[in-house]
């Protein structure tokens, strides 16, 4: 049976939807910048019509990205995860927003609670692990409610603690994509949810720690990755 193409009642060709949905997430572009880069080159939108696009495919674009990275990541055998919680607000209330990264700094999952207790810490890894599969180990800080959260699961014993072992996930993700976090007010949950989750898998698709790599490598990562998301989606 042939797969339908989500793209199917959209009169823009998707070439051009993914090339707009990618400058909004990847890079700290307003959508108004979105629409006059797009102007640029020829393509008349406006900057609502990136919103929609950016509404209804960005997830659809996160999922198949996230979808081949845990594939992969599954089948290793020392897939380590670093948990993370940080503060965010939400119409002046201050809410948490959990991640968890992978070994290789990665985000894998992000949600944002009322709470940090107990409830909070269980809602998160149940949803972690049921998406992305079960890590050899888990490193975490000395919140006590991620303790009683994985004893809770019978992850106790593989836990790792300590006061700089979870840098890696305080480090080389930002919790929330940097310009958004200070020019977008988030009215609700939801929106938070669906940027960091959908920012979290353009992060993890295209190469950012140029520092490591040669000029050579870099490109062949960067050529690769673009390439994907030109595919995404596609019947």
């Amino acid at each position: 049976m042939t797969k339908r193409s989500p793209f199917r009642y959209f009169k823009t060709s998707p070439e051009i939807i993914r090339l707009a949905v990618m400058l909004y997430i990847r890079f700290p572009l307003s959508l108004r910048n979105v629409e006059g880069l797009l102007h640029e080159r020829g393509i008349e939108i406006s900057h609502e019509t990136v919103r929609y696009w950016w509404n209804r495919f960005g997830p659809m674009f996160a999922a198949e990205i996230m979808g081949k990275r845990v594939e992969a990541m599954r089948t290793h055998r020392h897939w380590q995860w670093h948990l993370d919680e940080v503060y965010v607000k939400i119409n002046g209330v201050t809410h948490d927003l959990w991640r968890a990264v992978d070994h290789e700094g990665e985000v894998l999952e992000s949600i944002v609670t009322k709470t940090r207790d107990r409830k909070a810490a269980l809602k998160f890894l149940k949803k972690s692990e049921k998406r992305q599969g079960r890590p050899a180990t888990i490193v975490t800080d000395r919140l006590r409610s991620c303790g009683a959260a994985l004893k809770d699961l019978g992850r106790g014993d593989d836990r790792e603690m300590g006061r700089w072992l979870n840098n890696r996930a305080r480090e080389l993700t930002p919790a929330v994509p940097p310009t958004r976090a200070g020019n977008v007010a988030f009215p609700r949950m939801r929106t938070l949810q669906k940027l960091v989750s959908v920012h979290a898998s353009a992060h993890t698709h295209f190469p950012t720690e140029r520092h490591l790599q040669n000029r050579n490598t870099y490109k062949q990562t960067r050529a690769a990755a673009l390439a994907e998301w030109r595919g995404l989606l596609a019947a």
